[in-house]
């Protein structure tokens, strides 16, 4: 099969790939934006064209932030971008080349400059319990609430660390579901260092997005929702009486009856096709997870591939819009479709933008910095759902040799299930850090392979030429 020949391919229709799929076409570069949602938006704006149709008890719900997606939705739809909804990447070639698969088809086609938008996904939260039934991400509990207006039943507990603690519980009160609790696990200490950045000149352009947060809490509060802080020892219990599901979450401090959990410790760039790729990478003291090494365009290590959003670095919906459009403006003076010294002077209000914009992103990240039992559980914790390898047989792992994730496989199979390492991968590469007695960095994490996500044979032989 001959792979279809265009100028620009786009990964992932977030804010960062709707942005620059929307000025790719006003370049004149040919673009496909590959999507494997049914509609535009990603997680942050998902369902933002049924929800903006009408629904204003949904709309009022989710706030105006989330409505921010309405119109890079619209001027997608209007712009001569080739949309493909419902389609999985699962290879790229060295050459740019994309296989790709959807419900009713397998194709391949050949880009000239690919840009990855792939955002971000939540930073496992492995505690005792947390494969129970009834134990869920809070990022799962929004996908809900947007993609079905679902709201939890019973007594729900939110817990954990980050602004989405914060706004998925203003959601669901705003929805007639209020949570019961919320254990918030940032600790006093990072508190006070996060405080000391306030004090920092530099930190006050960033008074909107802080005030932003606490309107937040301020609504939440408000709405007489209980708050515990500096929670430690978190885990989620379930009895026999309760057919094994949870109905119980402790601390080192406290237990209250609980029907639903939902946990929150930040998020993490997706990265398993830029690993995958092979591109460079390096471990991110700050936001603690892997990042690729890109420069202030979007580009990595392999010249033809660029990355927008929030998978080259956490900094949010705005931002990443902003870094999607940069890129495009590079990939289309990579494709000689416009002026370097034109594509700088595009440039310089976006990166204005995008300044202010992660202005407020160190005292976030100092503010949520995960705790150090977070990255690293108990011994008798589930590290990899899909095998069920414990975090005290990876240990064992790495005391009988293995120097890495992708040698820890071989010992105990963690890794090679459906979720091919997403979830597993940094508690892995922590624990075994933490055995070895050496740096993250230094330990690595896993090198994905093709299929990037699980395939089936039919897929496979629809690439077979007739």
């Amino acid at each position: 099969m001959i792979p279809e020949k265009i100028d620009f391919a786009i990964i992932g229709a977030g804010p960062a790939g709707m942005a620059a799929a929307v000025l790719a076409a006003e370049l004149g570069l040919d673009t496909v934006l590959i999507d494997d949602q049914d509609a535009p938006g990603g997680q942050i704006y998902r369902d933002i064209e049924r929800t903006a149709q009408g629904n204003s008890t949904k709309t009022s719900s989710l706030g105006a932030d989330y409505l921010a997606g309405k119109p890079l939705a619209a001027a997608l739809r209007a712009s001569s971008v080739k949309y493909l909804p419902g389609t999985t990447v699962w290879h790229i070639d060295p050459d740019g080349t994309l296989s790709l698969y959807s419900s009713d088809a397998s194709r391949t086609l050949r880009a000239r400059r690919l840009l990855l938008a792939t955002g971000a996904i939540e930073r496992p939260v492995p505690i005792p319990g947390w494969t129970l039934p009834g134990v869920m991400t809070a990022g799962a509990a929004q996908i809900l609430l947007k993609s079905a207006d679902i709201v939890p039943a019973g007594r729900t507990v939110l817990a954990g660390q980050g602004p989405l603690i914060w706004l998925v519980a203003a959601q669901l009160i705003r929805a007639g579901a209020p949570p019961a609790l919320i254990l918030e696990t940032a600790s006093h200490h990072n508190y006070w260092t996060a405080a000391d950045l306030l004090l920092l000149t530099e930190m006050w352009p960033a008074r909107r997005a802080l005030w932003k947060g606490l309107n937040l809490v301020r609504e939440v509060l408000g709405a007489g929702i209980p708050v515990g802080s500096n929670i430690t020892g978190l885990r989620a219990i379930g009895r026999a009486t309760a057919g094994r599901r949870v109905d119980r979450v402790a601390w080192d401090s406290g237990s209250v009856p609980a029907d639903l959990l939902l946990l929150h410790e930040g998020v993490i760039p997706n990265t398993q096709i830029s690993l995958a790729l092979g591109l460079d990478h390096r471990w991110d003291e700050d936001q603690l997870c892997w990042r690729p090494v890109v420069d202030e365009w979007g580009a990595t290590s392999l010249p033809a591939v660029a990355i927008a959003g929030d998978g080259a670095g956490i900094s949010g919906a705005e931002a990443a819009a902003l870094t999607g459009r940069l890129a495009t403006l590079d990939a289309a003076a990579f494709l000689d479709k416009l002026d370097p010294a034109e594509r700088d002077r595009r440039a310089t209000p976006l990166r204005r933008a995008l300044n202010r914009e992660l202005e407020a992103r160190p005292f976030l990240n100092r503010l949520y910095r995960p705790a150090p039992s977070v990255l690293v559980p108990p011994d008798d914790v589930v590290a990899c759902r899909c095998e069920e390898v414990t975090v005290g047989q990876i240990r064992r792992a790495a005391r009988l040799g293995a120097q890495g994730p992708n040698q820890a496989k071989a010992f105990t199979r963690c890794g090679m299930g459906p979720c091919q390492g997403r979830l597993c991968g940094p508690i892995v590469s922590a624990v075994m850090a933490d055995t070895l007695g050496k740096p993250i960095a230094e330990i690595g994490t896993y090198r994905p392979r093709a299929p990037y996500k699980p395939i089936t044979l039919g897929a496979l032989a629809g690439l077979l030429p007739e």
